[in-house]
């Protein structure tokens, strides 16, 4: 990964953060995060790990309340991730994909069966026609992922993946799976 030149000016602390996000969100829906376009106010030492951990100055952010908080003001431009206010935009370093999957749940809804996935901040996500499955390539590894919201996305668990697969068909030789009226294709049969 790319050197950064981390600067030392300190973010809203977490008080403050929380405070002018619920002022600019609607009640119960996530803060509005693509119309805030600040200044870029630099890069800060914050690390989503390849296993959806996250990481401030090397310390692991334990509490669930605060990693929640971020992820609701992440946003990604490019290749490039960024937590933003309506007044500050820091830069993250994300090692594979923002989140991680790792609880499936079959479900239907108004007649339509799904499958739906939980990351490890609580967010559900459906696999449909708009949050495909695909796979990306990590070292000798292929990663299944599926795009969560607004350019964001997540890996499956390898346990989420194993059941993913035990529900697979064969379907002229590609396993697919079925969810929101769409096949999604886990990869050919050998």
């Amino acid at each position: 990964m790319p050197s950064r030149n981390y600067q030392l000016r300190p973010m809203l602390d977490p008080e403050q953060l929380s405070q002018a996000i619920q002022q600019a969100a609607e009640p119960g829906k996530r803060p509005p995060v693509h119309l805030w376009n600040p200044d870029f106010s630099g890069d800060i030492d914050i690390r989503i790990a390849a296993d959806g951990m996250w990481y401030h100055e090397g310390d692991p952010i334990k509490r669930l309340p605060l990693r929640a908080l971020f992820a609701s003001i992440l946003k990604r431009e490019g290749d490039d991730y960024f937590l933003v206010t309506p007044v500050e935009k820091w830069r993250i370093t994300v090692e594979r994909q923002v989140f991680s999957l790792n609880q499936m749940m079959e479900l239907e809804d108004d007649g339509v069966y799904y499958l739906e996935f939980r990351n490890e901040i609580g967010e559900f996500v459906r696999l449909d026609a708009e949050h495909p499955i695909w796979f990306e390539e990590y070292g000798n590894q292929s990663v299944p992922c599926i795009e969560v919201r607004d350019g964001l996305s997540a890996s499956l668990s390898r346990s989420v993946f194993y059941e993913l697969v035990n529900l697979a068909q064969d379907c002229e030789g590609e396993m697919k799976v079925f969810s929101g009226g769409v096949g999604c294709s886990l990869g050919k049969v050998y």
